[in-house]
């Protein structure tokens, strides 16, 4: 698998570009794109991991819900 990152000219887009290459999966390589567009003034969001919620630091995190019991 390759990433490329690249930063297009007017610094207003990130474009993404992931190739992979898996001859047991493909029958030639898959490539995907993901474009990102820059966002003047927009709020910088938490984004919390399940793996490691706990608010090890004190900084007022807000805990992801959990289950008391499992499922199955």
């Amino acid at each position: 698998m390759v990433e490329r990152w690249k930063i297009a000219a007017d610094a207003k887009t990130v474009d993404v570009t992931v190739t992979v290459e898996d001859p047991g999966a493909f029958t030639a390589p898959w490539t995907g794109v993901q474009r990102w567009r820059r966002v003047e003034e927009a709020p910088i969001l938490q984004v919390p991991c399940n793996e490691n919620n706990d608010d090890h630091f004190s900084q007022d995190l807000v805990p992801l819900a959990q289950a008391a019991k499992p499922d199955f």
